[in-house]
């Protein structure tokens, strides 16, 4: 059996609607019987069933050389067939090649956009009628995992079991202990310790060449915007709920305050000039060159070997800490966590329920990685030879780290993260527990499909650009109902309010 990764496409494949409509047809056959897979399925002894998944990803070895495949195989009686491609553009073109040709994969990843349009076509397995046996799945991966799976009441996708948040602010120890500061711990604090950063030469060169606060675009502010209680993504408002009602961001009380507060922050020159045009990699290198005290990021990228050793060949006296969320009068919180936003989403095609046989084997592959057995597997390799067992704690071989790095191409249903990062990362747990207990505004952004003559594309500039004017002093804030009202007629934000409102009240998360 080949299998291959996928280099980029020379051309792009355009494939109409109607096409892939046709690519599938027929009606509803009633779910099998056959129980569900809970842990190990039964031996069989009739012939391997062969399955066929698709998804991105890199690295994926030959099937000789792929033991989670192998050891799939030996637990489920199949023959797995997993391509990945390299480009997600490709993906999606080769998906709806196949959809519309009539070459269905039997597992296939989707995301957001794809899940409501293919579902709307007719050409997804609506999964709900086979929830019951899927209960193994569902117990894994969560029910607001469930319901990012969900269009207009059905499930028709299975979502990964959640990741966590990496971030959280980061400060320079050093220079507090140099200005006899103490972590700012209120929006005024933050203030005072960024002038500080700017003005009294925290770093001894005798230049006035360092600011307070860097980032990239809006997530310099984030533990403002959370001060003030309002709850804002990465590179959108988002959606929350408050006081059981569904609150956009942009229409938070606590939103003209926010930006009138940051405002005292650019007014006084104690950010960087380049915020709003900055990468998180361009922000993090001035943070490492010494150029700015406070910084939003990952604990992945601070903590990189590569990240440690630029940071100490520049001033090996430079020390980092996490920064808690600043105190301020709605609340605290260092940013949104996106709980509608999925890790992954993995669909079956509507054709498959012809093939009762190898549906149920996709059931098996899907609740066999949910179970402790399988989820071992498919995170750490082969018990014995890639981990061993102390109780229940994984202590992982040197041969993990060796061949490893592509096992996640087989965790369909995701992963337990903090026990995962536990164990891969385990020099870095007290970083990882910080931001993981960092409070963050719950966002609901990833459940809202954006709806019919609502370009997001047009909307996020525009907030991106009028924000901007609030926050440097360019617009006054006695013009934002303004702003408001050319975002919801102009951009046609008013149905992205409205269709947010229904679709959240359906999936239940405002009574």
């Amino acid at each position: 059996m080949k299998r291959k990764i996928i280099v980029p496409m020379l051309s792009a494949i355009t494939i109409a609607g109607t096409a892939l409509i046709a690519g599938c047809g027929g009606s509803a056959d009633k779910p099998s019987d056959k129980p569900a897979a809970g842990g190990t399925p039964a031996a069989s002894s009739s012939m391997p069933v062969k399955l066929d998944i698709i998804e991105t990803g890199s690295g994926l070895p030959t099937p000789d050389q792929d033991i989670i495949k192998q050891e799939l195989d030996k637990a489920l009686n199949t023959q797995i067939n997993l391509t990945v491609y390299a480009s997600s553009d490709d993906y999606k073109n080769q998906v709806n090649v196949r959809l519309a040709s009539g070459n269905f994969p039997d597992l296939f990843a989707i995301d957001r956009g794809q899940l409501k349009q293919l579902s709307d076509q007719g050409l997804l397995l609506d999964l709900t009628p086979y929830l019951d046996r899927l209960k193994p799945t569902k117990d894994f991966i969560g029910e607001a995992s469930l319901k990012q799976g969900m269009q207009n009441g059905k499930t028709f996708a299975i979502a990964k079991k959640p990741t966590m948040s990496k971030t959280s602010f980061w400060i320079r120890k050093d220079w507090l202990d140099k200005l006899n500061l103490k972590v700012p711990t209120t929006p005024e604090e933050l203030l005072e310790v960024a002038k500080a950063f700017t003005e009294n030469d925290p770093d001894g060169n005798g230049k006035k060449d360092t600011v307070g606060i860097t980032g990239s675009h809006f997530d310099a502010f984030f533990s403002i915007f959370g001060a003030y209680g309002v709850g804002m993504g990465d590179g959108a408002p988002s959606f929350y709920v408050k006081n059981n009602k569904v609150m956009n961001a942009l229409y938070d009380p606590g939103m003209k305050d926010a930006l009138a507060f940051i405002n005292k922050l650019t007014a006084a020159g104690v950010t960087d000039p380049e915020l709003m045009a900055n990468t998180a990699v361009l922000a993090r290198q001035k943070a490492i060159k010494g150029q700015a005290g406070i910084l939003y990021s990952e604990w992945s990228s601070i903590n990189s070997d590569q990240t440690l050793e630029q940071i100490k060949a520049v001033n090996p006296n430079a020390v980092w800490i996490q920064m808690e969320a600043i105190q301020g009068p709605g609340g605290k919180y260092t940013s949104t966590w996106d709980i509608g936003n999925p890790a992954g989403l993995y669909a079956i095609p509507k054709a498959l329920e012809k093939q009762p046989e190898k549906l149920q084997k996709v059931i098996d592959l899907l609740n066999y990685v949910s179970s402790k057995e399988g989820s071992l597997l498919v995170q750490y390799g082969v018990k014995g030879k890639h981990f061993n067992l102390e109780g229940d704690k994984v202590i992982p071989t040197d041969l993990m780290a060796k061949e490893g790095a592509y096992f996640w191409l087989y965790q369909f249903t995701g992963r337990p993260e903090l026990e995962y990062l536990q164990v891969k990362f385990a020099s870095q747990i007290k970083f990882i527990e910080f931001a993981q207990k960092t409070p963050r505004i719950q966002g609901l952004n990833g459940f809202v499909d954006f709806p019919s003559g609502y370009n997001p594309g047009d909307a996020g500039r525009f907030i991106e650009e009028e924000l901007t004017k609030f926050m440097y002093g360019k617009r006054p804030l006695g013009e934002y109902d303004s702003f408001l009202k050319t975002l919801e007629g102009s951009m046609n934000y008013k149905a992205y309010i409205d269709a947010a409102d229904k679709k959240l009240k359906e999936l239940g998360y405002v009574k």
